[in-house]
């Protein structure tokens, strides 16, 4: 049985000691950085980085986050590493968006595109799937992913977020192909997520986005740090935080529809700070669009990411 505890950790701000504090604070709670990384480890952190958007957005995991897991690492004597293989933009105008090259080079923790896939085959059929052999040569995973609505899966929390390691344009293939059913989407993403096997998940919720998420929302004080194994029962949480009911997010109810391994409520340890006094009664949810794009929407996403994956080559020369 996977290890239900998810971890919680009041932090009112982005100041550098208060995040420091709260992210020490994830991996004491959950047996200690030992736990998961062996010194001389390479780790891939992945956070959320969707769009080049600046840090007063919340459309990002905020650099603070990125910089604190990457010094304790560094401290460990680990090799971490940021990638992902966003959406809208590569992964070095998403850094330089968030100003975040320059306290990177100083802790020489290098940038790298999640790309060069190599066909896996996950699941119970066996789909096969690019994953970037950038994510999967990694010794470690540390998943960072925002706290934030979403337009298609009404908020994302732990799972989506390592559906970055599919790079970049055939993101869009799986919309087009498995978006008509949610059930198959959402599928796809558990299915990704369990072969990667992220070793640990650390949610930033300290400022939230809520509204038309997951990149033109509203911010929100949310004043949190979640962390966990388990990626069901930190959804599950962060639902609660937020007065979601569970099994009104489509990961959820189609995890709870594939079989006996859907953890209950009641199995869900939480440690760390009481939520049960600061519930956000009033976050809004997006206004559901189709999970599916059309081909003419692949066609046009697969153009750019061309562009964007030559302009991310030509900067990886020169990072």
């Amino acid at each position: 049985m996977p290890n239900q505890t998810v971890t919680l950790s009041r932090c009112s701000d982005y100041n550098e000691t208060e995040i420091a504090k709260a992210i020490a604070t994830q991996f004491e709670l959950l047996g200690g950085l030992e736990t998961f990384v062996k010194s001389g480890d390479s780790v891939l952190l992945k956070p959320n980085l969707i769009a080049p958007r600046s840090r007063r957005y919340a459309t990002q995991t905020h650099p603070a986050v990125i910089i604190a897991v990457a010094r304790l690492l560094k401290d460990f004597g680990a090799r971490p590493f940021v990638g992902d293989s966003p959406a809208w933009n590569n992964v070095f105008g998403c850094v330089k968006a968030l100003k975040l090259e320059e306290p990177l080079r100083k802790l020489s923790v290098p940038v790298k595109q999640l790309d060069s896939p190599r066909w896996c085959r996950v699941g119970r059929d066996n789909t096969k799937v690019g994953i970037s052999s950038v994510a999967l040569d990694a010794d470690v995973i540390i998943n960072l992913p925002k706290f934030k609505t979403h337009q298609q899966m009404v908020a994302t929390f732990a799972v989506k977020n390592m559906f970055g390691c599919v790079a970049g344009k055939r993101k869009a293939l799986w919309h087009f192909t498995k978006g008509k059913r949610e059930r198959d989407f959402c599928e796809l993403l558990m299915d990704i997520f369990e072969y990667l096997k992220p070793a640990l998940t650390i949610i930033d919720g300290v400022i939230a986005m809520d509204g038309a998420g997951p990149i033109r929302g509203r911010t929100r004080e949310l004043g949190w740090i979640i962390g966990g194994t388990e990626p069901i029962s930190l959804e599950t949480i962060c639902c609660k935080l937020v007065n979601i009911k569970p099994e009104d997010l489509p990961i959820i109810k189609t995890v709870r529809q594939m079989g006996p391994t859907y953890p209950d409520d009641d199995d869900i340890k939480t440690v760390g700070d009481d939520f049960s006094e600061n519930i956000c009664m009033d976050f809004e949810l997006s206004e559901p669009v189709p999970l599916s794009f059309s081909l003419l929407h692949v066609c046009k996403s697969i153009g750019k990411q061309i562009i964007l994956l030559s302009k991310a080559a030509l900067k990886k020369m020169r990072f």
